[in-house]
């Protein structure tokens, strides 16, 4: 295995290989109107439901050198040691003293922290959790243990996105995903339910997501909105993975009526 160098990496395969994967609806999209078809993901007999925090994704990226980058979805926005870090939506600013706390214990490894970055201005739907502009919260909501990662940085860039984008990322399961929030001092999404049975119907699905999610359970004040945005349903290995958000479902069973 080569010495890894931030200074001497490409920054591009390295954004690419620590990119979160897109996450498919529970039901599939019509691609023609968006709105949602009956079919649905199978699901394995155990399924692990979380709530989907409506903010903005973000990632904290712990590499074999000791250093470290913070990014958002699609950009590496700072590096350990940077006077400067990108301002954009306030990732830099409320991950860097958790990053910093991060790689004090990381010792080997590429290793990416998936959170969710919430409150505050992101987005439209900052206010459901907060009637502050200055308060934001973050969730954790996966992990990538990445140990061989001398090979993928000899990939081309069209084979990394579609490695990615099929699984290929080596995500911790539930229960290591679990202690390692505990490990790091870090509050996961939080968990709604397991079940062995999903409503295989477009009504079942809205009906189940209104009785187990009527509020989000991570408010940051009292007088917030407090709508949520849905819930993401994995297997326990995280192989099978699929969303379902309230607007789609709203919005389906709107033009069907």
């Amino acid at each position: 295995m080569h010495r890894f160098d931030l200074r001497a990496a490409d920054l591009r395969v390295l954004n690419s290989l620590t990119k979160y994967p897109s996450i498919p609806t529970y039901h599939e999209l019509d691609p023609r109107d968006g709105t949602l078809l009956e079919s649905a993901t199978a699901f394995p007999a155990d399924i692990i439901a979380t709530e989907k925090v409506d903010g903005t994704n973000s990632r904290i990226v712990l590499l074999p050198d000791g250093n470290y980058v913070i990014g958002s979805r699609e950009e590496l926005l700072h590096a350990r040691g940077d006077l400067i870090g990108n301002p954009a939506l306030g990732i830099v600013e409320n991950l860097r003293a958790v990053a910093d706390r991060l790689v004090e214990t990381h010792e080997s490894g590429l290793h990416v922290y998936f959170l969710e970055l919430y409150g505050g201005k992101v987005g439209g739907a900052a206010r459901q959790y907060t009637t502050d502009p200055a308060r934001f919260g973050w969730r954790l909501f996966d992990v990538v243990r990445l140990e061989n990662w001398s090979e993928p940085f000899t990939w081309p860039q069209s084979r990394i996105s579609a490695w990615r984008e099929a699984g290929g990322q080596p995500f911790a399961e539930e229960q290591d995903l679990t202690d390692l929030a505990a490990t790091a001092g870090l509050e996961l999404t939080p968990r709604l339910f397991r079940t062995d049975t999903l409503p295989e119907s477009v009504e079942g699905m809205h009906a189940l997501l209104t009785e187990r999610l009527p509020k989000t359970l991570v408010g940051l004040d009292e007088k917030a909105q407090g709508r949520p945005e849905g819930i993401v349903l994995r297997s326990p290995d995280r192989k099978v993975i699929a969303k379902a958000r309230f607007q789609d479902y709203t919005r389906t069973l709107k033009r069907r009526r």
